[in-house]
């Protein structure tokens, strides 16, 4: 099945810069990292480029919070972006 798509009042130069757009929102999208992604310890390990036990003490001490799902610890993305966050915050404040 072939469809035809005609385009009137529009330059070929116009047309053109209309894709670009909208091809680089859609990778924009894509390659951006998903929020509501969940991580394994090792995952996140990966991601801030520690070993596992550091993660696992990181938990321990409230530092990133963390879900069980059966034997399975799980760290939301947004979780550990705002403790990162937190982190480099306490860093350069004085008491």
């Amino acid at each position: 099945m072939e469809s035809i798509i005609q385009v009137q009042n529009v330059s070929k130069n116009e047309f053109i810069s209309i894709i670009e757009k909208v091809i680089e929102e859609k990778l924009i999208q894509h390659l951006q990292p998903k929020q509501s992604e969940n991580l394994t310890v090792k995952e996140t390990a990966e991601v801030l480029k520690v070993s596992e036990q550091s993660i696992h003490n990181y938990i321990k001490r409230g530092i990133i919070p963390a879900q069980k799902a059966g034997r399975i610890l799980l760290i939301k993305r947004s979780d550990l972006d705002k403790a990162l966050t937190e982190v480099k915050t306490l860093k350069y404040k004085r008491s």
